[in-house]
Parts: structure tokens; sequence; C-alpha cells
């Protein structure tokens, strides 16, 4: 598959990410949260995605893996090499792919940077797993106000997330929901719960 696809020969960039609840030590510097596979599944439950789709920020496979297995065609790559699609590619600095449809779990901090990258890089949906706190923010009001985000799914039970993939006893803390942007999508967003 990856004939299929040009990628630049992006070089990683330095980034530092925050935590899942803030800038902390100890926190995975690449904001490295493997997405449950709950959390796809509920989203397959509730949007169908057409061709080609892109998981730029794939880690171990999490998301690409549930997406492969419900016969979707997944493009997966990553800032960092984690065994899982092609390491080394910086999604905000790739102008060469594009795809269908953009699913992720994006590094919180750089999340708005996600949605307007991958809305360049689409012409179908663009779905962006994210803490609820994504709507908040003048800073990304603009986003919210100039793009086609139709829908935000929000869990209704809170999904847990382990730091570096390693799993621990600890049930999730924070509300996530999924925002998807639909090219086709005239009008404002709406809500609903998964």
């Amino acid at each position: 598959m990856d004939d299929l696809f040009p990628v630049p020969n992006a070089t990683p960039s330095h980034r530092r990410s925050q935590s899942i609840v803030g800038t902390s030590e100890g926190r995975p510097d690449d904001d490295f949260y493997p997405t449950p596979r709950s959390a796809i599944e509920a989203l397959l439950r509730v949007e169908r995605f057409d061709g080609v789709i892109w998981e730029p920020a794939c880690g171990d496979g999490a998301i690409s893996r549930v997406l492969e297995e419900t016969g979707h065609q997944v493009l997966s790559t990553d800032l960092i090499d984690r065994g899982y699609g092609r390491g080394g590619i910086d999604f905000l600095l790739d102008y060469t792919t594009r795809a269908d449809s953009v699913v992720t779990n994006p590094p919180f901090r750089l999340a708005a940077d996600f949605a307007r990258h991958a809305l360049t890089r689409t012409t179908g949906k663009v779905a962006l797993l994210c803490k609820l706190n994504f709507l908040e923010g003048i800073k990304r009001k603009p986003l919210f106000e100039a793009t086609p985000l139709r829908t935000v799914y929000v869990f209704s039970e809170r999904l847990t997330m382990h730091r570096n993939g390693e799993t621990t006893d600890r049930k999730g803390m924070i509300a996530f929901g999924w925002f998807v942007w639909d090219h086709a999508h005239k009008g404002p967003p709406t809500i609903a719960w998964l």
C-alpha cells in the first residue's frame, strides 16, 4: 500500500506535548495515548467512511487496526515510529499526501492544527478524538465557525486512556468526544451521545 501514497521525506519535528490533563513530569513527550478499541468501534457505529482513510498519528495502530478489520483501506503514518505504519512523517508538514478522510486521535495541543491541515488534505470527512474542552477557547472559536464541523459525539462513559500504552487499573477521568467534520456539510454542528 505504501506505493499508492506519495509521502514526503519529512523529518520528525521536536514538539513537546502536554499531558492529557496538562503539562507534568513523566508525561509522554509525543503524547502517546493509544485509542481504546471501544472508541473507534463507537465511531463506526454512527459514521460511514468511504474511500481511503489516513490515520496520521497511528502510534501502535490502535485505530488503524480496527478500521482495517472493518474493511477500510488505511494509510497509517506517525511522527514517531512505534512499529506500525510509516514513522518519521510529520503530518502537519505533509503537503503531498491526500486521502478521502482522516480519522485520528491527535496530540491535544496540536488538535486544532490537525483539524485545519486534515481539512486541506481530504475530500470527505475528518474525525478527531479530543477532550470535550476542545470546544472551548477564543483561539479555537474561528476554527469551528469557518469549517464544516458537522457533529460532536460525546462519550456517555469516560474513556480510559493509557499513557504510553501501559495498562493500569485507573478509570477514565476526562470527557472525550469524536469531532466530525464533513466537507459536504452546511449549517451549524449538532451534538449526539455515544
